[in-house]
């Protein structure tokens, strides 16, 4: 068991360097284009999501954002998490009218340069489903899950 304490525990330090480094290795443009887009970003981790594209967390406006670039610059998304009460009330509507019975477990606002959708996690008795809806209330993509007996 003490073994298996230590192997989790170097483990969980492994991952905190690997992080520490990948900031530490933010190309300029990235960094650059960043602090242009985001002046007011406070806390700002940087993890490295793959070979061309790094991703930053961080807090604006009381929020927490996170916001990815490419290694030359290029912004390609930012997302952020919705309050229910904060759900314009066109993306309500179909919510209401398409998903009745499914409650909202978790809501999000992506952009992108191809504009702005809402991203939910909505929980039903027996399945839980991934949705995008535009802002129109056009709902963009469903995938669903069944849900095993017990799990929640």
């Amino acid at each position: 068991m003490k073994a298996l304490q230590l192997s989790f525990l170097a483990l969980v330090l492994v991952g905190f360097v690997a992080c520490a480094q990948d900031a530490k290795n933010v190309p300029a443009e990235v960094q650059s284009a960043f602090e242009s887009k985001f002046p007011a970003a406070k806390n700002v981790k940087w993890e490295k999501e793959n070979e061309t594209e790094w991703e930053a967390e961080f807090k604006k406006g009381g929020k927490e954002y996170s916001a990815n670039f490419l290694t030359d610059g290029s912004w390609v998304e930012t997302e952020y998490e919705l309050k229910k009460s904060e759900i314009p009330s066109l993306v309500q509507k179909t919510l209401d009218e398409e998903f009745a019975g499914y409650e909202v477990e978790e809501a999000e606002v992506s952009e992108t340069n191809n504009g702005k959708v809402y991203e939910f996690e909505l929980e039903g008795e027996d399945s839980e489903l991934e949705v995008t809806i535009d802002t129109n209330g056009k709902v963009i993509n469903k995938v669903s899950e069944e849900l095993e007996d017990g799990e929640d």
